[in-house]
Formats: structure tokens, sequence, C-alpha cells
């Protein structure tokens, strides 16, 4: 079916998605940094609006957009889209959660091999001509004790792998874990606290939302093992950074992975330069495979929903 209207992409995306947008009759314009005063200016003109992460699409953007009919966010999260104002004005909000399961449970082992075997200090400090091979004791992830924070999409395939190694998986979320999936892992739910206080890694799936702002904090980093490892790749929000330097630096816990920050990019520098943390630059979802099928996946939905909107029941 050919169907029409204008669509804005106001964060770069794979190509992929753009070409079949303009094979179903779309007319796209891509424009990849524009600003917020420009957002505001132009979004009148456009029935579809497509961003990732960089473009907020605040209740001041969505009230300048008289004609969109959806907003769609290339990625896992909506939390720089005022969801509840898009609805007030007959906007629908889709996403394209699935895109980024595979890659991001991928990079969190990464990171969780780095931290147990010091990948990260032994490659810097062989690079500067030391040769630490005495110093770097690690340890192997074979029944250590992996703590699940939000069993979604990604948590669920972070626990396939892991579990491919022999660990112990933990879970713990606010809504019920699916009976079927914990037999499949063996997997031990309980309550947060306890899942915090037994894992030897720890590794946080839940979306930014005023229930999960900084949950991980002083208190939380003084209960894990003082030999435990803490990644974060989903918001940065739900960590007090501080805190998590106060715990790394008086070893309460052994060592931090962090993919996202509370502010990105980064102003604690103070953070991010400690030894026993690891930091990469919000890249999660960054992979060739994860971005096309994020872009195709978004693009489906638009043309379905644009199709279902023309012609209602």
């Amino acid at each position: 079916m050919h169907i029409s209207g204008n669509v804005l992409v106001c964060d770069p995306i794979s190509k992929i998605g753009i070409t079949i947008l303009k094979k179903a009759g779309l007319n796209v314009v891509e424009k990849p940094s524009i600003t917020n005063s420009e957002l505001i200016s132009e979004v009148g003109n456009y029935e579809v609006i497509i961003v990732r992460s960089r473009t907020k699409i605040t209740n001041e953007v969505i009230s300048k957009a008289k004609n969109a009919r959806i907003i769609a966010r290339v990625g896992v999260g909506l939390d720089n889209i005022d969801i509840g104002s898009a609805l007030q004005n007959n906007i629908e909000v889709v996403n394209s959660p699935e895109s980024a399961i595979n890659a991001v449970a991928e990079l969190v082992m990464g990171l969780m091999l780095s931290l147990a075997r010091n990948l990260t200090l032994a490659d810097s400090e062989m690079k500067k001509g030391i040769w630490m091979k005495k110093e770097l004791h690690g340890t192997e992830l074979r029944g250590k004790y992996l703590g699940i924070v939000g069993v979604g999409n990604i948590g669920r395939n972070l626990a396939r792998i892991a579990r491919s190694l022999r660990m112990n998986i933990i879970g713990y979320d606010t809504v019920p874990i699916k009976q079927d999936f914990i037999h499949e892992v063996g997997m031990i739910t309980t309550d947060f606290n306890t899942l915090v206080e037994s894992s030897d890694f720890i590794s946080c799936h839940v979306p930014s939302s005023p229930e999960t702002k900084h949950m991980f904090n002083e208190s939380t980093f003084s209960n894990m093992k003082p030999t435990a490892f803490f990644i974060n790749s989903s918001r940065g929000e739900i960590v007090d950074e501080n805190a998590l330097y106060s715990a790394l630096v008086t070893k309460k816990i052994a060592g931090a992975a962090l993919d996202v920050f509370e502010i990105e990019p980064p102003i604690n520098k103070k953070l991010i330069l400690l030894p026993n943390i690891i930091c990469t630059p919000h890249i999660a979802a960054q992979t060739k495979e994860s971005q096309d099928l994020a872009s195709n996946v978004i693009a489906e939905k638009i043309i379905q929903k644009l199709i279902e909107k023309s012609n209602p029941i």
C-alpha cells in the first residue's frame, strides 16, 4: 500500500529504515544535527518525528507538532520523549526495544570478562612498557553469582549467555518473571536487597524513572560483597555516581563498568579515571546489526501505524 506524509529524522539512523519509508511513499527529511530551536520552529510540518537519544521531544516541542501522528524512538528507552504530552495530543509513541537485545547483552559479558581479568588495566600498562604478570590476579566467571536487576528482554538474553559460562543467575524485577524462563536458566528469584548482598556481579537493565533514580547509592554499594563487580548499561540516572566513586576508592566493591552516565558526556572525571572502573561511551547498542535492525523495525512500525490510522475500524 502506498502512503503519504512528511517524516522528520532528527538523529542519525541506519539508511535501511530511510529506504523502507521512502519506498512506502513517505517524504523523508533528514536533519541529524537539528537544534531544539530549529525543531520547535519546523516540527509542525511533519506527521512523523523520528529520534534516537540526542533529541529531546519535550512538551514544548509537542505543542508545536500540530500535524504529528507518530513519534518514533530508534532504540530501547523512551525517557527523552514526554509520553504523557504526546498521548494528550493523540500522538502515538513507538520504539524498537527488540533491536538491542543481543548487542547489549554481549557488551555486558565483555565488560564482565574485562573486570574479572583486569583486561583494560593489563592493556594500558603493557602499552606503557609495564609487565604486570604477577600483580594481575583475576577471577573466573564459572560458579559466580550474577545478579540481574530488570529481567526483561536484555536481562533474559544476558542470563542465557551467562548460564552457558556456568554462572549462577539471580533475578529481581518489579514485575513477575515468567516461570518457564526461570526453569530454563535455573534462575533464583529474590528481593532487591538479597540480590545485592548475594551477587558477585550485578548488571542493571531497568528504565529511568522516579522509582529507579539512584537505586544504586551509598547504602546499596555498602551492602555488596567487597569482591563484587557492578555493571550498568541501562540508564545513568539509576546510579549515584558520587556514591559509586566512594565505594570504588574505599574498596567497598572490587570494580565497576559503566556504559551510561548521569550526564553524557560525563563531567565526573574523577570517577572515570579510577583504575578499577571501565567506562564506555554509551555504545551498548552500537553495532551495525543492532542499528540496522532498529531502523528497520521502526520503519515497519511507522508504516503499519499510518495504515491503521488511515483505515480505522
